[in-house]
């Protein structure tokens, strides 16, 4: 009992952090890319659902932090292509296997998509 109660307050204060994190990145004014701004839909929908997700799993802590680095990313209006397609492999491999996460997950890859493929080299 005493762990579940421990677990559904790290979970609020999760969606706390996200939607405090979401809340700073607004833009003022301005054009921004209308790949930026699905990406950062993306990453905020996908932080939102991982708050919100109920079961503790391994990698959880590393899925909240590369998700808290593509934000960081995502906050600028050119975000560096290679450190988004590897915070995108390290969030797969950290939640790929978390079935109710799939359609975030792949949402997430679609938008990075729409910056390119990853330069050769």
């Amino acid at each position: 009992m005493l762990g579940q109660a421990a677990g559904e307050a790290r979970r609020q204060a999760r969606g706390r952090i996200v939607l405090r994190s979401v809340e700073r990145r607004r833009v003022p004014g301005g054009q921004v890319d209308p790949r930026v701004a699905g990406l950062r839909s993306a990453v905020a929908r996908l932080r939102r659902q991982l708050a919100a997700h109920p079961a503790e799993f391994r990698d959880r802590d590393v899925a909240e932090e590369e998700l808290a680095a593509l934000a960081d990313l995502a906050a600028g209006d050119h975000p560096d292509i290679p450190r988004l397609r590897r915070s995108l492999l390290l969030v797969a491999g950290a939640i790929g296997s978390v079935s109710a996460l799939g359609p975030g997950v792949r949402e997430l890859r679609e938008a990075v998509d729409l910056f390119g493929p990853a330069p050769r080299g």
